[in-house]
C-alpha cells in the first residue's frame, strides 16, 4: 500500500464530511411549504427559521472560526459533529416554529465551527504538491453538498413517509458514520498557544489576502446571495407563484443551481480565477433577470432557465473568488481565512432572505424576487468593474514589450509580435 494512502483517504473523508454539513443546512427548504400547511405559518417565519442558521454560523465564525489552528483539526471538527447531529435530533421532533429556531442555532453555530476547519485539513491534507485540488474541492463541495441536500430531502418528502421526520433521521445517521471516519483521520496541525485570545470576535484576515479579498468580494456576495433566494424562497415560489405542489420541485430549485455551480467549478478548474471570476458575473446578471421574468410571468420554464444560468453564477461565482483568496493565504492561517470568507458569504446568504421573508406578505412573492434579482445583478455588475480594474492594473504594471505582447490586434485577438 503506497505510504500517502491514508492522506488520500482522510482527504476523501474530510470532502464528503463538509458537503454532508452543507446538505444538512439546504434539506430543510423543501420541507418548509410542509411546515407552512402543517402550522399555518407564512413566508415570514419560513425565512426566520431559514437565516436563523446563518446567524447562528456567523457567531461561530467570529468566535471558534479559527479555533482549529490552535487545537487541531480533528479535536473541533467532531465536537462540531455532535452539534450538527443533535440538531437533527431537534429537527426530527419538531412540532412549532420554535423547535425549528433551535435546531437551526444549534445546526448554525455547530457547522460555523466546523467548515473552516474542515476546508483548512482539505489543504493540509493536500500538501503544497495538490494545493490547487484542494482548493477545487472547496470551492466544488459546498454546491454539491447543497444540491444533495435539497433534492435528496424533496425526494424523500414527496415519496417517503414521514416527510417532516425521515430526512432529519437519515441525515443523522450519515453523520455518525462521518464522525467515526474524522476521528481515525490524520490530523497534521500541531497545537499552538493562543486558543483563548482566538476566541474574540474579530475576522482575521491576514495582509497577504487583503488586496484579493477586495477584488473578489463580489463573487462571494453574488453567489450566495442568489444562494439565499433559492434556497430560502425557490420551495415557496415554486408552490405559491408557479402552482406546483410536487415537493420534488422545491428541491429542483436547489438542485438546479448548486448541481450546476458545482459542474461549473469542475470544469473551470485549469482556468485562471479571475477568468472564472468574469464568467460567473457574467452570469450573475444574466440569470437573476431570468428568474424574475419566469416569477412575474408564472412562467416554470423560465423560471428554471434562471436557475439554471444563475447556476452558472453561483459556481463560477464562488469558485473563481475562492481560488483568488486562497492562493494568497498563509498556511498557518488559513482556518481564519477561510473563516472571513464564510462570514461575509453566510451574511449575504442570511439577512436579505430575512427581509425577503418580512417584506412577502405584504408586497407579495415576486416582487421579493424582483428586488432579490435587482441585488444579485449589482453584485455581478460590480465584480464586472473591479475585475476590469484589476486587469488594467496588471497591464499596467507590465513593462512596455510585455504589454505590446498581450495587448489586443486588431482582430482582438492577443499580438504575437
Amino acid at each position: 500500500m503506497s505510504t500517502d494512502t491514508p492522506t488520500r483517504t482522510g482527504f476523501s473523508v474530510v470532502t464528503v464530511t463538509l458537503g454532508l454539513l452543507v446538505a444538512a443546512s439546504s434539506a430543510p427548504s423543501p420541507i418548509f411549504p410542509v411546515y407552512e400547511e402543517l402550522w399555518g405559518i407564512g413566508a415570514t417565519a419560513v425565512t426566520v427559521v431559514f437565516a436563523i442558521y446563518a446567524a447562528a454560523l456567523l457567531v461561530a465564525l467570529l468566535t471558534v472560526g479559527s479555533l482549529s489552528d490552535h487545537l487541531g483539526r480533528r479535536r473541533v471538527v467532531l465536537v462540531a459533529l455532535v452539534g450538527v447531529l443533535a440538531s437533527m435530533l431537534v429537527f426530527s421532533q419538531a412540532d412549532s416554529v420554535g423547535w425549528l429556531v433551535l435546531g437551526r442555532v444549534v445546526q448554525g453555530f455547530s457547522t460555523g465551527s466546523a467548515i473552516g476547519a474542515l476546508g483548512a485539513w482539505l489543504l493540509d491534507l493536500a500538501g503544497p504538491e495538490r494545493a490547487a485540488t484542494a482548493q477545487l474541492v472547496n470551492g466544488a463541495t459546498p454546491p454539491v453538498g447543497l444540491m444533495a441536500g435539497g433534492l435528496g430531502s424533496g425526494l424523500l418528502v414527496q415519496f417517503a413517509p414521514a416527510p417532516t421526520e425521515l430526512v432529519y433521521l437519515v441525515l443523522a445517521g450519515l453523520l455518525v458514520v462521518a464522525a467515526v471516519g474524522i476521528a481515525v483521520t490524520a490530523d497534521v496541525v500541531d497545537r499552538v498557544p493562543g486558543a483563548l485570545a482566538s476566541l474574540r470576535p474579530v475576522v482575521r484576515l491576514p495582509a497577504a489576502s487583503r488586496a484579493a479579498f477586495t477584488t473578489y468580494l463580489p463573487g462571494f456576495l453574488g453567489s450566495w446571495g442568489l444562494g439565499g433566494l433559492c434556497m430560502g424562497l425557490g420551495p415557496s415560489v415554486v408552490v405559491g407563484v408557479l402552482g406546483i405542489a410536487n415537493h420534488v420541485a422545491g428541491g429542483l430549485v436547489v438542485a438546479a443551481v448548486a448541481g450546476v455551480g458545482a459542474a461549473t467549478g469542475i470544469f473551470t478548474r485549469h482556468v485562471a480565477p479571475a477568468r472564472v471570476m468574469t464568467l460567473g458575473m457574467s452570469a450573475l446578471v444574466v440569470g437573476p433577470v431570468l428568474l424574475a421574468l419566469g416569477a412575474d410571468a408564472a412562467s416554470t420554464p423560465w423560471f428554471f432557465a434562471g436557475a439554471l444560468v444563475a447556476g452558472i453564477g453561483f459556481g463560477a461565482g464562488f469558485q473563481g473568488a475562492l481560488r483568488g483568496v486562497l492562493s494568497t493565504a498563509p498556511a498557518h492561517e488559513r482556518a481564519g481565512v477561510l473563516a472571513a470568507v464564510y462570514v461575509v458569504s453566510y451574511l449575504v446568504f442570511g439577512v436579505p432572505a430575512v427581509v425577503a421573508g418580512l417584506l412577502a406578505p405584504h408586497v407579495g412573492l415576486t416582487a421579493v424576487v424582483d428586488g432579490y434579482a435587482v441585488l444579485v445583478v449589482l453584485a455581478g455588475l460590480a465584480g464586472l468593474v473591479l475585475g476590469g480594474v484589476q486587469r488594467a492594473r496588471g497591464t499596467a504594471t507590465l513593462p512596455a514589450q510585455r504589454r505590446r505582447q498581450v495587448a489586443p490586434d486588431d482582430t482582438g485577438a492577443p499580438s504575437q509580435s
